[in-house]
């Protein structure tokens, strides 16, 4: 099935593609727990997933920069010595702030075309933006003859969306975009880069994405406000513990200690930052004992502090988070991504799955007024190059 998906999201693009263009495949990810702890130097727990980004570059002989985004039936052209972020549309910031990095970098770039077309939800929270990012770096690295490694791509990917499209995102995004691997999930240290995988047999179980059909405009503005709110909380605290660094070194101790008096919401933030940091290692503990049960109520844990604590869910994602809380073919669910819109994710019975996703569609329309969608996601590898001149 992900070979026919592909072909026939590469079909997409063969009005672009020359026999020197270059094809690169780039995934969206899931979260299975560890949200909003990148940015503090924590732990993520994300994999791959079979809906990608694809990007075909193909060189051109002048130096201008052709971007087609074939979804949108949108075409951006500018120049290498030329482009810039650009407001409207937002779309080519996420190519265009990689080439920006290679520049940077000492690269010398001549001018290309770009086709995109990809097969990720938008506004869903798969991380779509961090897939094209991706699988521009990619292009550009073979394009280039470059040879930067996986990290530094990945690095680059990142740098692309703090400076072209403003979002000051931790590294996970990109991190699982490029590293991720078929059957695992992987935990990323956020502060050193270490990571490893840990294989993720959920044998009976499908992993199902739920998606509000929503992206609430607070999301961008919100998220930077709540890193803001994070190394508010480590500013109290760092007078008295000068070794904090991020809330990565924090204790609820510390939080109830140097914090909690004086601003209540700073506290709040930085509380869900720090027990999820907890919740992950323990889940982790759970993976490697084949405990899926007690995976899941970190879960559904999880949810709890994002939408409590860190207030970054809605009355959308609180209800489907609700409505199969109580449900013994679901081991576990949450929000996942920024926020504020977007997918939940679910834990499912394979069995079940359909009878599950049909009632839930029911009752959402019913009290949201608005249709659902439900998507199986499977794990699977990370950026590849699927054709090179």
């Amino acid at each position: 099935m992900k070979q026919i998906i592909m072909e026939k999201t590469i079909r997409l693009l063969e009005k672009y593609v020359k026999p020197n263009s270059i094809i690169v495949r780039s995934p969206g990810r899931i979260n299975l727990i560890g949200e909003h702890t990148d940015y503090n130097d924590g732990f993520v727990l994300p994999a791959a997933i079979d809906k990608a980004a694809y990007v075909s570059l193909t060189p051109r002989e002048d130096e201008e920069i052709h971007l087609h985004a074939i979804d949108l039936k949108e075409t951006y052209i500018t120049t290498v010595n030329t482009f810039h972020p650009v407001d409207k549309p937002n779309w080519p910031n996420y190519l265009l702030g990689v080439a920006a990095q290679f520049i940077k970098a000492g690269i010398s770039l001549k001018g290309f075309d770009v086709a995109l077309v990809a097969d990720i939800p938008m506004g869903a929270g798969l991380s779509s933006s961090a897939a094209v990012e991706c699988a521009m770096a990619f292009a550009l690295n073979e394009y280039t003859h470059a040879g930067f490694d996986k990290l530094a791509l990945v690095k680059m990917a990142q740098k692309a969306e703090h400076e072209y499209a403003g979002v000051k995102c931790g590294i996970m995004d990109q991190f699982a975009s490029v590293f991720g691997k078929k059957n695992n999930v992987v935990r990323l240290d956020c502060r050193s880069l270490q990571y490893e995988y840990e294989p993720f047999d959920i044998s009976g179980y499908k992993i199902v994405l739920l998606d509000t059909n929503i992206k609430h405009s607070l999301a961008s503005s919100e998220y930077n406000i709540r890193r803001q709110q994070c190394e508010a909380g480590v500013a109290m605290i760092q007078p008295h513990h000068p070794e904090i660094k991020s809330l990565r070194d924090v204790t609820v101790t510390m939080l109830d200690k140097y914090v909690r008096l004086i601003d209540d919401l700073i506290y709040k933030r930085c509380k869900y930052v720090v027990e999820e940091n907890r919740r992950l290692l323990g889940a982790c503990d759970d993976l490697k004992k084949g405990d899926l049960k007690s995976f899941g109520r970190k879960m559904f844990a999880t949810h709890e502090g994002l939408s409590k604590l860190y207030e970054v869910s809605c009355t959308e994602l609180d209800f489907l988070a609700e409505q199969v809380s109580r449900n013994e073919n679901v081991l576990g669910a949450r929000m996942m991504g920024g926020g504020f819109g977007g997918c939940t994710i679910n834990i499912v019975k394979e069995e079940a799955v359909d009878n599950l996703i049909e009632q839930v569609e029911k009752s959402y329309r019913k009290a949201m007024h608005k249709e659902l969608k439900a998507y199986a996601a499977q794990i699977e590898d990370g950026t590849t190059i699927v054709s090179s001149r």
